[in-house]
């Protein structure tokens, strides 16, 4: 009986031996992943050749993936977005580059590195970063960022409204303003990174701001832009009303489009596509966000790109970044299946690029 209880003790004496080393373990893997250097988390870095499109068949794509061992799924119910938010941003990442490398979807997912594109990225060289704008999708916080960054003021509150897109004085070069090899030399060696909204929402967001609040500063679009659209799109000419959106998508999707757009100019930034303004399939990002998800990707991009300690993104007002469905249904209730089916195929390299489903009301 002695020696059944001594036993008794060992095994539970050797049970608790092996909880706590588990324990250990298991504390040193938190530990290990909580501090782990987010500049880790950046896709590499493939040379970029400015005259040419880069080919299809050089994208580097694994055939499966291959996370870092730390981002391993474990089985542990680890809580936040200690785990979740890698995974998410290297999930885009290698969406992107599988949507590139999909020959039917070429012409849509492909355009040359031209200095139309090098025009849209803002560079931060003190601290390494590049920034491809696309409007309507919260750019201007972004660029206050990069101000503060670049040093022309102390912080973003310091910023006045009107400066923020003067670039003869907000302090933020173009990258079309370096020559051929400083441009390679930043493509190949920065953090990049741009953000996309649902391409459909964001439409709706240029229209209204352009052409039905249309700022005083901006007297262009309803009185230059928005007649040249009218006289060619709009089906009842007797009408005399300011554009409307069902004009705005006639012209979008028409594929001869490009004629008036040239008329316009740089004006079309605020809806061509993605594709168009920051060229994803030739130049290698290290990180898209989404505006919908922006309160978690604002602070994981600031972190990512190694200035969370630096600055802060500018508080978001609750529900600005909601899609919302309701709004998108109502604006294209009124428009034929045949204009927005054009629409989509216009935009539909924006939509398989980033994730983005078909509307469910072109499904139906």
């Amino acid at each position: 009986w002695l020696m059944s209880d001594n036993m008794h003790h060992q095994w539970l004496l050797l049970a608790a031996c092996f909880w706590v080393i588990f324990m250990f373990m298991v504390a040193s893997k938190f530990i290990t992943l909580t501090f782990k250097d987010p500049d880790g988390y950046g896709a590499k870095q493939e040379p970029l050749i400015l005259t040419a499109v880069t080919k299809v068949e050089e994208v580097h794509v694994p055939k499966e993936k291959h996370w870092p061992e730390e981002f391993q799924p474990t089985g542990k119910a680890f809580s936040g977005n200690l785990i979740r938010q890698p995974l998410v941003h290297m999930e885009r990442l290698e969406l992107l580059r599988n949507v590139c490398r999909d020959t039917a979807l070429r012409n849509l997912s492909h355009t040359a590195v031209s200095k139309f594109v090098l025009d849209r990225i803002f560079v931060c060289d003190k601290h390494k970063i590049l920034f491809c704008q696309t409007p309507k999708v919260g750019n201007t916080q972004w660029k206050k960022v990069l101000i503060v960054l670049n040093g022309a003021f102390s912080s973003i509150e310091e910023i006045p409204e009107n400066i923020v897109h003067d670039h003869e004085k907000n302090g933020l070069p173009r990258l079309s303003s370096f020559s051929d090899s400083e441009i390679r030399k930043r493509l190949n060696l920065y953090f990049k990174f741009f953000i996309v909204r649902d391409p459909f929402e964001r439409l709706i967001s240029a229209f209204k701001d352009k052409f039905v609040h249309n700022p005083r500063f901006e007297p262009w679009y309803r009185h230059e832009i928005a007649p040249g659209i009218i006289r060619k799109y709009r089906k009842n000419r007797t009408e005399t009303k300011g554009l409307q959106f069902e004009d705005f998508v006639r012209y979008l999707g028409d594929p001869n489009h490009r004629w008036l757009d040239v008329q316009f100019g740089d004006h079309i930034i605020h809806w061509v596509t993605y594709v168009e303004l920051c060229a994803p399939c030739e130049i290698t990002y290290s990180v898209i966000g989404h505006h919908e998800t922006l309160e978690d990707d604002a602070p994981y991009i600031l972190k990512a790109a190694g200035i969370d300690h630096l600055v802060s993104y500018p508080t978001i007002p609750p529900g600005i970044t909601v899609y919302n469905k309701t709004k998108v249904e109502r604006y294209f209730s009124g428009i034929s299946k045949r204009d927005i089916r054009r629409l989509y195929a216009r935009f539909e390299g924006d939509f398989k690029l980033f994730g983005y489903r078909e509307p469910d009301f072109l499904l139906n």
